[in-house]
C-alpha cells in the first residue's frame, strides 16, 4: 500500500500527542496516513507493551489511519546505526510516502532526538539505489520523501509551520486518552508522571490554542522544517 503521509513516533502516543489533529485534518481531505511506532514503550513508568498495543489500535481507529505498525526497537537503549536505520529504510520503501512526519529534533525525551535523526538519516538513505533492502525477500525499490517535518512535543519550540486543527481538537484529545495507562485518569491508581497530571493535559489545550491564536484560529499544531517553505501563491498563506 502506498502512503500519502508516513508518521514515525518513538513511542506509542508520540503521534497523537504533538500531531493527532493534522494526521485527523490529512485523512478527511482523502490522505492516506499511516504511523509507525519505532519502540513499544515497555520502559514508561505506567503501564505495559500489551496494553499500549491495544491503546494504539483504539487510537489509530479513531484518527482513521490507514496502517500502523511497531518496528520493536529497544526503548531508550535505540540507537542511529545501520541495523535500526535499515528497518526504517525498510518502512519508508514499503510505503513510499511523499510526506514523512517525525519525532521533534530536540526535546525533553533523549528518544525523541534520537529518532528524529535516525527518521531523517533513513530517509535520505532509503533513496540511494546502492543500498538494498527487501521485504519478504524481495528486493525494494529505492525511494525518499521529499519532505520531512518534525512535529513539536513536550519542549516549547519556534514553529515554522502551524496547521489549522480547530475542527479536529476534540476528536485528537479523544486519540490522545485511548492511551488511558499514560495520561491522567482519575479512576487511576498507578504511580505519577509529569504526563499523568490533570496539568499536562490543560498544557495541550492552552498550547493548541496559543499555536491557533498565532494563525488566527482555535487550534493549532506546529511544525519545525530543515529547508525553506515553498508556497506558489502567497494567498494560500493564511
Amino acid at each position: 500500500m502506498k502512503l500519502d503521509v508516513l508518521v514515525f513516533a518513538a513511542h506509542p502516543d508520540d503521534a497523537e500527542l504533538s500531531c493527532g489533529g493534522t494526521i485527523l485534518s490529512l485523512v478527511a481531505s482523502g490522505k492516506k496516513v499511516g504511523i509507525i511506532d519505532l519502540t513499544e514503550g515497555e520502559m514508561g513508568t505506567r503501564g505495559n507493551v500489551s496494553l499500549r498495543y491495544k491503546e494504539a489500535v483504539a487510537a489509530g481507529r479513531i484518527l482513521g489511519i490507514s496502517i500502523r505498525e511497531n518496528l520493536a526497537f529497544a526503548d531508550v537503549f535505540f540507537q542511529n546505526d545501520r541495523g535500526h536505520q535499515i528497518k526504517v529504510m525498510e518502512a519508508i520503501r514499503k510505503y513510499k510516502p511523499e510526506i514523512i512526519l517525525c519525532n521533534a529534533i530536540k526535546d525533553r525525551h533523549p528518544d525523541h532526538s534520537k529518532a528524529s535523526q535516525l527518521v531523517v538519516q533513513a530517509n535520505f538513505m532509503a533513496g540511494l539505489r546502492k543500498i538494498e533492502t527487501s521485504i519478504d525477500k524481495k528486493p525494494q525499490e529505492a525511494w525518499r520523501a521529499d519532505l520531512v517535518y518534525h512535529y513539536i512535543q513536550t519542549d516549547w519550540i519556534q514553529p515554522d509551520i502551524v496547521v489549522d486543527v480547530s475542527d479536529f481538537w476534540t476528536k485528537k484529545m479523544e486519540a490522545v486518552r485511548a492511551y488511558k495507562s499514560q495520561f491522567f485518569d482519575p479512576e487511576g491508581d498507578e504511580s505519577n508522571t509529569l504526563i499523568s497530571s490533570p496539568e499536562f493535559m490543560d498544557m495541550l489545550d492552552a498550547r493548541g490554542i496559543e499555536l491557533g491564536l498565532s494563525i488566527r484560529v482555535k487550534f493549532g499544531e506546529g511544525f519545525t522544517v530543515d529547508r525553506n517553505v515553498g508556497v506558489s501563491d502567497l494567498s494560500s498563506l493564511l
